[in-house]
C-alpha cells in the first residue's frame, strides 16, 4: 500500500517525540494490483497494519494521493499538522506532498483508494485541477445532488478492484480508471473547492503543474529556481516564464510562498516553534527564518502564534510543538 523509500525530503527536524525524520512514502501495492490504483477499506487498512503508523504516530508524507470515505463512525487523521474529523457522507483527501498522520482506529469505516496521479488521463487531470492541488480542502462534503452518487461508484469501484481475474487486465484497469474519474469529477463539485476554469493545455501549463508537483515533495529541502528547472530538465528562464504565465509571478515567488505557507501552518495549528519551523525548512539558523517570515507577513514568527487560534491544535499526537 505505502513503503518509505528512505528518503526525507530533506527534513531534519525531528518528529517529536520519536526523533526521526519525516518519512516519504512511495506508492507499492500488493503483488498483482495492476497500474498506479488501490482500492481498499479503512477497517482493512487498520486491520492488515496492526499498530502501524498509530502506534507511536508516525508523521509522514506520501508520493500519491488517498482518500477515505466514512460511511459510518467518525474517522481523525492529521493533515498538515491539524487533525480533521471526518463525519458519516464527508471524505478526506490526502494529497501528495502533505505531511500526514494517523491516528488510533476509531469506529470509520469506509471505501479507501489510493492513486498515483499518472492514472488519470491528461484532460481528466486538466479538469481536476482545483481539486487536486496542495491546497484545495483536506475534508469535503459532497454537494448533495451528487453524494449518493460519490459514494455507489465508490463501492462500485471497491467491487471492480477486487474482481481481479473476472475480466482481461486491460479492460479490467479501464472500468477502474473510469470509476476513479467519474468519482474525482463529482468530488470536485464539492463546495469549498475552487471551481476557477482549467488552464488551457500548453507546454507552458503542463511544466508548471510538473513544478507544482515537484514543489509539493520538496519545498522543505530545495529553495532555488535552478534546483527544480534541473529536476525538470528545462532552463531557469523557462520555468520562471511558466510560472509567470500561470501563476503571474516568478518562479522563486512561488517556492516562497509554498514554504510561508508551511510555516504558517506549524507556527499556528501545530504550535511549533521558530527554531523547529527553521530546521524543518532547511533555513541557516531561526534568525534567518524570523526575516523571511518578517518581511512576508509583517509579522514576527512569536507575533503570530500569539495571534493564531492554539485550539485548532487540539490534543493531536502528531501535532505536539517541535523540538
Amino acid at each position: 500500500m505505502m513503503v518509505s523509500n528512505g528518503q526525507t525530503g530533506g527534513a531534519e527536524v525531528s518528529d517529536p517525540p520519536a526523533g526521526a525524520p519525516t518519512p516519504l512514502y512511495d506508492f507499492q501495492p500488493p503483488v498483482g494490483t495492476p497500474y498506479s490504483l488501490e482500492v481498499t477499506t479503512v477497517e482493512d487498512f487498520f486491520a492488515d497494519h496492526d499498530a502501524w503508523p498509530w502506534d507511536p504516530p508516525r508523521p509522514g508524507r506520501a508520493t500519491f494521493h488517498y482518500l477515505i470515505q466514512v460511511t459510518s463512525g467518525v474517522l481523525k487523521h492529521d493533515v498538515d499538522h491539524v487533525t480533521r474529523t471526518v463525519a458519516p457522507g464527508q471524505w478526506l483527501w490526502v494529497r501528495p506532498g502533505h505531511t500526514l498522520c494517523w491516528h488510533p482506529p476509531g469506529t470509520a469505516r469506509g471505501p479507501f483508494i489510493l492513486f498515483e496521479p499518472a492514472v488519470l488521463r491528461a484532460e481528466t487531470a486538466r479538469l481536476l485541477a482545483p481539486v487536486t492541488a496542495h491546497d484545495a480542502p483536506a475534508v469535503l462534503t459532497p454537494h448533495p445532488d451528487d453524494a449518493p452518487w460519490t459514494e455507489h461508484t465508490a463501492l462500485q469501484l471497491l467491487d471492480e478492484h477486487r474482481a481481479l481475474g473476472r475480466r482481461p487486465l486491460d479492460l479490467h484497469h479501464a472500468l477502474r480508471r473510469s470509476l476513479l474519474e467519474s468519482l474525482l469529477l463529482r468530488l470536485a463539485h464539492s463546495p469549498g473547492v475552487t471551481t476557477a476554469p482549467p488552464a488551457a493545455p500548453g507546454r507552458r501549463a503542463t511544466l508548471y503543474r510538473r513544478f507544482l508537483d515537484a514543489l509539493e515533495l520538496h519545498f522543505r529541502e530545495q529553495h532555488h529556481v535552478d534546483d527544480y528547472a534541473r529536476l525538470l530538465g528545462c532552463s531557469v528562464r523557462t520555468l520562471t516564464r511558466a510560472a509567470q504565465d500561470a501563476a503571474g509571478t516568478g518562479a522563486r515567488q512561488v517556492i516562497d510562498e509554498r514554504r510561508l505557507l508551511e510555516a504558517r501552518r506549524l507556527l499556528g495549528p501545530a504550535g511549533w516553534t521558530a527554531r523547529a519551523v527553521a530546521a524543518h525548512l532547511h533555513f541557516p539558523d531561526a534568525a534567518d527564518f524570523g526575516r523571511f517570515f518578517r518581511n512576508r507577513t509583517g509579522l514576527t514568527p512569536a507575533a503570530h502564534t500569539a495571534r493564531a487560534d492554539q485550539q485548532e491544535s487540539g490534543s493531536s499526537p502528531c501535532a505536539n510543538p517541535g523540538p
